[in-house]
């Protein structure tokens, strides 16, 4: 088994989700599928609640910032519009946004509050690969603080923590990040969470599959290991030889432990 070695000055271990605590598989079979086929639904049921108004405002302001760009839909304003023609121009601008993977805060906060409905009422639970939660729990015996930054958002990452196939493990985790801090590919992203902490950036550990992020998180003077799990994408021979690579999080050595 190949081992990495933490550096001593290491005592926050930051992880990605997707790719790396679980797998893509997940996300892209089962999160994300269940948005496009019931966005639709949940928009009728949840129309009149201030929570989803406030979604739909806040993806209407979205689709302004982005009707320069080919094929944006645009979302028009409730005043004489048909009810139905408003839902659907909704739903519309949520598959084109996901048909082009937009991590936008607007529709990240529209696909939490609908998995929040999901996770609540049973209808899925998140997996995380074997070997995560083993070592998240050693980690923390051994003194690490243990963080999330995700690019989805902070209340999604919650309900993958707490109705996951290992029970509520929310816990374990110390605080949670995603792109309101800044996205993952922009170095001043992790100094922020570096401040937000309270330590310095050389005191984190960013475990991701992402090598874009990896490369911005080390610019930030944070130190990387890339995870490589099945279905994640393939890396290239400099990336190989670059990055410390792991395959589990067991393969992490504290040099306290």
């Amino acid at each position: 088994m190949v081992v990495v070695s933490v550096p001593a000055e290491v005592t926050v271990i930051l992880l990605d989700i997707e790719g790396t605590t679980t797998p893509i598989a997940f996300v892209k079979d089962v999160l994300f599928p269940y948005i496009k086929e019931n966005v639709k639904e949940y928009l009728q049921t949840h129309w009149e609640e201030e929570e989803c108004q406030q979604d739909v405002s806040l993806l209407r302001k979205q689709a302004e910032e982005d009707a320069h760009l080919d094929g944006a839909v645009p979302i028009p304003v409730a005043s004489g519009s048909d009810l139905q023609q408003m839902i659907q121009a909704v739903v519309d601008n949520v598959y084109w946004q996901m048909s082009h993977d937009r991590k936008t805060t607007a529709l990240k906060q529209l696909q939490g509050h609908m998995w929040k409905a999901a996770f609540t009422a049973g209808r899925m639970k998140a997996e995380f690969f074997a070997d995560v939660v083993p070592a998240v729990r050693r980690w923390r015996e051994a003194g690490m603080k243990v963080y999330i930054y995700s690019s989805g958002s902070v209340e999604a990452q919650k309900l993958l923590f707490g109705h996951s196939t290992e029970g509520d493990i929310l816990e374990l985790i110390d605080g949670h990040f995603d792109t309101k801090i800044g996205h993952k590919v922009d170095s001043e992203s992790y100094r922020k969470i570096a401040d937000s902490i309270g330590c310095s950036t050389n005191n984190i550990l960013f475990l991701t599959d992402v090598t874009v992020e990896a490369s911005a998180a080390e610019e930030a003077d944070v130190h990387v290991a890339v995870v490589v799990r099945p279905g994640n994408a393939g890396l290239t021979d400099d990336e190989k030889t670059y990055y410390n690579l792991i395959t589990s999080f067991s393969e992490l050595y504290l040099p306290s432990t």
